[in-house]
């Protein structure tokens, strides 16, 4: 099968179109025959080497995380879904014609395996931030960083739970997060004291999704670093802010995120879609952050 592989670290020139052995899929898994594949930070992250600690790449490794398509295997002790089934998901090695998922839910069929392959890191990480915050009803959740790819999907769970959201974004994105059911300013001088104006009560929780050294601030927000959390800030552990970067249970989020998009209370934003052959650009395009939405490459098939 076609797959995007590296065999060394470095930048989005590593990256080379290859033939590759298909996956199997194994004991709790299943393989589908990949339509789509979400572009994550993490990928590049991971091809540059940020999480080798050093050490050498073992071997040539296939690019992705996410993925959108059709099961073509389902490994043993799986139940629940078959072969044929339109899926969304997480794995390794998604760049491909084919990919193992580990974590999957049922992609309604007015989706698109773009936007379905779009929303599995997202979507976790939006449920472990909530979840983090111990946000419930009614409380008002403040979202440093509104307008990218995690925080369209965030603001549209806290909505789906009951929660009041204020995002802060660039003045041309602020129309986009009102869009998504949030109260919304720019993050520019004054933002917190406007964050306060728009708040109808306390700020109860706070979301730090860009790294952009407002923890201080969100604190100040919630008069509580517990109640606060970052998926960037490096300093969160000094400030007694949490720090969430994976161990969620993905498959509970992914089936909560296929019932929101099947009743459409969840809208995938896919900016800019590229064929595997452009699969180095489309990482250089996520690199480059920005985003309102998400990068996709596409597998023709």
């Amino acid at each position: 099968m076609r797959a995007v592989v590296y065999e060394q670290y470095g930048g989005p020139e590593v990256l080379e179109i290859t033939e590759v052995d298909g996956p199997r899929a194994r004991p709790g898994t299943v393989r589908i025959a990949v339509h789509a594949a979400g572009v994550n930070a993490a990928d590049w992250k991971i091809r540059s080497g940020a999480f080798s600690g050093g050490e050498p790449l073992a071997a040539p490794a296939v690019v992705g995380l996410d993925a959108a398509g059709v099961v073509d295997e389902v490994g043993e002790g799986v139940t629940g879904v078959e072969v044929g089934d339109r899926v969304f998901g997480s794995g390794r090695g998604t760049f491909a014609e084919h990919a193992v998922l580990t974590s999957w839910a049922p992609l309604p069929r007015h989706v698109s395996f773009a936007e379905g392959a779009a929303a599995p890191v997202p979507v976790d990480t939006a449920v472990r931030v909530l979840d983090a915050v111990r946000a419930t009803a009614g409380d008002t959740l403040v979202v440093s960083g509104a307008a990218g790819g995690v925080g369209t999907v965030l603001i549209q769970f806290a909505r789906a739970r009951g929660l009041i959201v204020i995002g802060t974004a660039s003045a041309a994105n602020l129309e986009y997060v009102e869009a998504l059911g949030a109260l919304a300013t720019t993050y520019d001088e004054g933002w917190v004291e406007r964050v306060r104006e728009l708040a109808v009560a306390e700020v109860d929780a706070a979301a730090d999704l860009a790294g952009a050294g407002v923890l201080p601030q969100l604190i100040e927000l919630t008069g509580d670093p517990s109640r606060v959390v970052t998926i960037a800030d490096g300093r969160a552990a000094e400030l007694g802010v949490q720090f969430t970067s994976g161990g969620g249970d993905k498959g509970a989020a992914l089936q909560a995120a296929s019932r929101l998009l099947d009743t459409g209370d969840l809208r995938v934003v896919v900016e800019q879609t590229f064929p595997i052959e452009q699969t180095p650009e489309a990482q250089r395009r996520s690199e480059l952050g920005h985003m309102r939405g998400r990068a996709v490459v596409e597998i023709v098939r």
